[in-house]
C-alpha cells in the first residue's frame, strides 16, 4: 500500500428500486411513466457535485446484504448477472456488470480484523449482488465506470443492542479510513440507507401514482427532521448520542449501521452536511445527503 488516500466525499444515498424504476435506466426492464421525482433529482444533484471530484472506488455499506457473524466484503473481481427485488419484482429486474477493487477490500478486511472485529472476504464468483448495492451505486453513478467495494452489514443491533452496533460500525468506519489511506485510492462512501422506515404494505396501481405517496405518519417526519437538522449544522456528536432512540421510534434502516459506518469513517465530521433531497417512498423517509470533507478545511 502507497499510503496519501484519502476519502472525498461520502453520502447517505437510500436505495428504494422505486428510484431507478423512475429513471428508466436501459438495465431495468420494467417502465415507469416517473414518480418519487424530488428525490430522483437530489441524486442528480450528487452526480453532479462527483462530477467535479477525482475519486478511484465507490465503497458501500447495504443492509441488503446481512452477514449473522461479522462483516464480510466482496472479494471477487467481476460480478455480472441479474438482480430481482424480492419484495419489488414488479419494478426492479435489473442488469449488472460490476467490477471490485479486490485490493482495497483486502485492505478493509484486514484493518478490520486488527480492530478486533470479525471480518471474512466473500469469494463466490456467483455470488448475487444485492440490490440495496446496486440501487445506491447506480444512482451515484449509472455510468458504472469505476469499480466498487462492497461491505454487509451485520445483525449486532438486533443481536445485542443499538449501542453495541454502533460501537462495532464505528470501528468498521475507522477501519475503512485507514486503509484508504494507505491504499492511495481517492474513496466515495455511500451508505446505502434510509431514515424513517415504517412503511405502507399495499401497493397503489400503479406504483408511481404519486397522489398515494406519503409520510407514513407525522412522528417519522419530525424524527427525520431532527437528524436532517442535526446533519445540516454538522452536530454528529449529538446526533449519535440521539441515534438509538431514533433507531427505535422509527424502525430506521440506519440499524444496519450503515449510517454510524459512514460518519465514524469521515472522522464525525463537525463541518455541515449538504441535504440535496428528502422525500418519502411508500411511506418511509429518504434523504440523500452529501459531506464534502474539504468543507472541513478552515
Amino acid at each position: 500500500m502507497s499510503g496519501g488516500g484519502s476519502i472525498v466525499l461520502g453520502a447517505l444515498a437510500p436505495h428504494p428500486p422505486h428510484l431507478v424504476y423512475g429513471e428508466n435506466p436501459p438495465q431495468n426492464e420494467p417502465r415507469s411513466e416517473g414518480g418519487w421525482d424530488v428525490l430522483r433529482w437530489g441524486y442528480e444533484r450528487l452526480r453532479q457535485s462527483l462530477a467535479t471530484k477525482e475519486f478511484d472506488v465507490l465503497i458501500v455499506h447495504s443492509p441488503h446484504w446481512r452477514t449473522h457473524v461479522g462483516h464480510h466484503i466482496l472479494g471477487v473481481p467481476h460480478f455480472e448477472s441479474r438482480s430481482v427485488d424480492p419484495i419489488f419484482p414488479n419494478l426492479f429486474r435489473y442488469d449488472y456488470k460490476l467490477d471490485v477493487d479486490v485490493a482495497l477490500a483486502e485492505a478493509i478486511h484486514d484493518e478490520a480484523r486488527h480492530a478486533g472485529l470479525t471480518a471474512k472476504m466473500m469469494r463466490n464468483p456467483h455470488f448475487r449482488v444485492d440490490y440495496g448495492t446496486l440501487t445506491a451505486c447506480h444512482l451515484a453513478n449509472p455510468s458504472w465506470n469505476k469499480p466498487i467495494v462492497g461491505l454487509s452489514s451485520n445483525g449486532a443491533y438486533f443481536y445485542f443492542s443499538n449501542e453495541v452496533g454502533n460501537e462495532q460500525m464505528a470501528l468498521l468506519g475507522e477501519a475503512t479510513r485507514r486503509a484508504v489511506e494507505k491504499s492511495g485510492r481517492r474513496a466515495v462512501l455511500l451508505a446505502s440507507c434510509s431514515l424513517s422506515h415504517r412503511h405502507f404494505t399495499v401497493e397503489p396501481d400503479p406504483p408511481e401514482d404519486m397522489s398515494k405517496e406519503h409520510i407514513y405518519h407525522h412522528g417519522q417526519y419530525l424524527w427525520d427532521m431532527r437528524v436532517l437538522e442535526l446533519m445540516r449544522h454538522g452536530k454528529t456528536r449529538e446526533l449519535m448520542d440521539e441515534l438509538p432512540d431514533f433507531l427505535d421510534q422509527t424502525e430506521s434502516e440506519a440499524k444496519s449501521g450503515a449510517l454510524t459506518w459512514l460518519l465514524s469513517a469521515l472522522g464525525m465530521p463537525t463541518y455541515p452536511a449538504q441535504v440535496h433531497a428528502y422525500g418519502t417512498v411508500i411511506g418511509t423517509g429518504n434523504a440523500v445527503v452529501e459531506w464534502d470533507p474539504k468543507r472541513s478545511a478552515p
